[in-house]
């Protein structure tokens, strides 16, 4: 139990998130962009912000904006509130009970580390050990209509000073386009692509054809629980294997490195279960050697806060996907947002707390739902 300043409020909401553009993988077309917002506020008046930024569809993973929420709110900030504690490991440790939905348990968490951030006066960054000022970053490419407009876009991406560019493709909608795109930006340029779990074994050869343009990686090239299979394809290209909708806890990153289904890995904090859990699956790869990158699910700036503190440790050693909110966004749900500066990089929070300031009136613009669990407000909505 801890008894420091307890909390006074707790509640979560589903915020609309309107996007610029379609954004086109190979799992499909995603139009549309609602996202889970934890919010705690202790007996002091310091905050804690978190975000559960599952899909609004299942073509991802299984969890969706509606199961996250419910999820939230029936059972993990609940679960929580419960426990009597505010220390976020021990949150963690708590939320563990719940089977999966790591998007639910990592809004959550998410929520108790900035608070912890705000009571402590730390920053993020320094609460979770992370060293680096800025965090170098890449941009991920969606599928367009012709070859000539993805390289435009590449050329456009590295211009503005990205690390690295990430090409999602598709069966039809690879190996050309790979090429031109390497041919354009020459051998210099870090390039990988991404697949969204779009291949089968039948295709290795397509897939095996990829290993001419010295990617840095492919990435779920299989179904999203296809881990025997990752390791049979492994063998047959030289290409590292990277995982991501594969990989929902430390304990699959520890099965997929065993059994060679992958030798890069992506970590998306909100996919693997919070930060408790990227913490653990960073230590993991740093021991094995293996190239890390924090992903990214279009979160808001909330969400993108945890990203930036945990990709600024040693162990995040490939740049992350990071795309600034105006690039994705008709508007953040923090103001001022991070952005991308001429190198390559942006730059890590060291304010404490979340590390940006949250715009409130944004949040009730758009909001969808509010549940307030502990403090004075609206009950739960229809």
């Amino acid at each position: 139990m801890n008894d420091r300043a307890p909390l006074v409020r707790a509640e979560a909401m589903i915020v609309r998130l309107p996007l610029l553009q379609p954004f086109v993988t190979g799992f499909g077309v995603t139009d549309s962009r609602h996202t889970v917002v934890v919010h705690l506020v202790d007996e002091s008046g310091n905050e804690g912000w978190g975000e559960g930024p599952a899909l609004d569809h299942p073509f991802y993973l299984p969890e969706t904006t509606a199961t996250t929420y419910a999820v939230v709110t029936e059972y993990a900030l609940p679960l929580a509130l419960r426990s009597g504690s505010l220390e976020p490991r021990e949150i963690a440790t708590v939320l563990s009970r719940i089977r999966g939905n790591g998007f639910a348990r990592a809004g959550v968490e998410a929520a108790y580390w900035s608070l912890e951030a705000a009571r402590s006066g730390r920053s993020l960054r320094d609460l979770v050990g992370g060293t680096r000022p800025a965090v170098p970053v890449g941009e991920s490419i969606s599928i367009t209509e012709t070859v000539e407009q993805t390289v435009e876009v590449a050329r456009e991406r590295v211009a503005a000073g990205y690390r690295r560019i990430k090409l999602k493709i598709q069966p039809g909608w690879d190996v050309e386009v790979v090429r031109a795109v390497r041919d354009a930006l020459g051998g210099d340029v870090m390039l990988q692509t991404d697949a969204n779990a779009a291949y089968t074994l039948a295709d290795a050869d397509t897939l095996a054809a990829l290993d001419e343009f010295d990617l840095a990686c492919i990435e779920q090239p299989l179904g999203w629980d296809a881990l025997p299979e990752h390791a049979v394809l492994q063998r047959r290209i030289r290409t590292p294997i990277c995982l991501d909708e594969s990989l929902r806890s430390p304990a699959d990153v520890h099965r997929a490195l065993d059994l060679d289904a992958c030798r890069n890995v992506n970590c998306k904090p909100a996919r693997v279960g919070g930060i408790t859990a990227t913490l653990q699956i960073a230590a993991l790869c740093e021991q094995r050697g293996v190239p890390l990158w924090c992903g990214g699910i279009m979160e808001s700036g909330i969400g993108r806060a945890g990203n930036l503190a945990l990709a600024s440790l040693p162990a995040f050693n490939h740049p992350a996907d990071m795309s600034p909110a105006a690039e994705l966004f008709a508007w953040d749900l923090v103001d001022p947002t991070y952005e991308l500066d001429p190198d390559g990089t942006i730059r890590v929070p060291t304010d404490p707390g979340l590390g940006f300031p949250v715009r409130e009136d944004r949040i009730a613009e758009q909001l969808v739902r509010r549940d307030v669990l502990l403090g004075d407000g609206p009950q739960p909505s229809p």
